[in-house]
């Protein structure tokens, strides 16, 4: 899935990170670790296709077999679930009977028809985890997946976690709830 030999991530003048190898195969979930600003986003995103690397190598899956969530659910405030979930199937050729599904396992059915503006932000992260499920991708890259989730949201995370269909990165500064999970581990300082 992910192959990578000293990558190195540059802002200017500022390195981010430097001299990061990343293997990671269909099954592994890898948790990267460290503190606030430590390049964990950075690493994602460039693991994502997001953001071109600036040294080192890189060989990733195709881009649609790809699931990015950021610290933002990425989803439309003024939609409902079920109309965003719908564009997003649209968007992905995805299969519109996964809409239905994901927002019953993620808690999201009996709320599907309200505006996602007068969700929680837990309720919104749901949301965010069902738009990158929605396609099925073979590599899901989540970063602080556990923000603002309840004991329930964290519940349905692990779920997620545990499937082992697909290649995971997960970045966190609080690895307890990724760690029983995790294959492979990285940690900046």
């Amino acid at each position: 899935m992910i192959r990578a030999r000293g990558l190195a991530k540059r802002y200017g003048e500022r390195l981010v990170f430097d001299g990061v190898d990343v293997d990671l195969d269909r099954g592994d979930v890898l948790l990267v670790t460290g503190p606030n600003g430590s390049g964990k986003t950075t690493l994602l995103r460039v693991l994502a296709g997001l953001a071109a690397p600036s040294g080192g190598e890189l060989a990733l899956p195709a881009r649609e077999t790809i699931g990015y969530l950021g610290h933002e659910p990425l989803v439309y405030r003024e939609l409902t679930p079920l109309e965003n979930l719908r564009l997003f199937a649209r968007l992905y050729r995805a299969d519109q009977e996964d809409v239905g599904m994901l927002l019953e396992r993620f808690g999201l059915w009996d709320v599907r028809n309200e505006r996602v503006s007068t969700f929680s932000r837990g309720m919104q992260q749901r949301l965010g985890l069902c738009r990158v499920l929605l396609h099925d991708p073979s590599l899901l890259l989540l970063d602080e997946p556990t923000n603002a989730l309840d004991a329930d949201g964290l519940e349905l995370l692990a779920g997620v976690l545990a499937e082992r269909h697909r290649a995971l990165a997960v970045a966190t500064h609080d690895p307890r709830h990724v760690e029983p999970h995790a294959t492979r581990r990285l940690a900046f300082a």
